[in-house]
């Protein structure tokens, strides 16, 4: 069964261009504002466990910090030519919180 949980208050999330971690209910999440959209992603990187949210945007994609893997914030997809995957967690704001779909 799933849960919405809050993540955060609107006001605390990254501004557009920006990504950063939080955690909640011991989910590491990767937050990201991809022009004025808010996006979630598990924050551990397939490759070897860098932190997404410590990374930064480029177009759509965030990128880790430690070897530079990007991943498409829609799909969860690396982009080529690197290969893996994160999962993307389903997101919502309802008035000023920011809520995950936690399993």
């Amino acid at each position: 069964m799933s849960l919405w949980v809050r993540l955060c208050s609107v006001s605390e999330a990254p501004k557009p261009g920006e990504v950063t971690e939080i955690v909640v209910n011991g989910l590491e999440v990767c937050l990201a504002n991809v022009d004025g959209e808010l996006r979630a992603l598990n924050n551990i990187c397939p490759h070897r466990g860098g932190p997404l949210g410590q990374g930064w945007l480029e177009g759509t994609a965030v990128v880790c910090p430690w070897h530079s893997w990007a991943f498409d914030t829609r799909s969860g997809r690396a982009l080529p030519p690197d290969c893996g995957k994160v999962d993307v967690i389903s997101l919502r704001v309802d008035g000023d919180d920011v809520l995950i779909e936690v399993s």
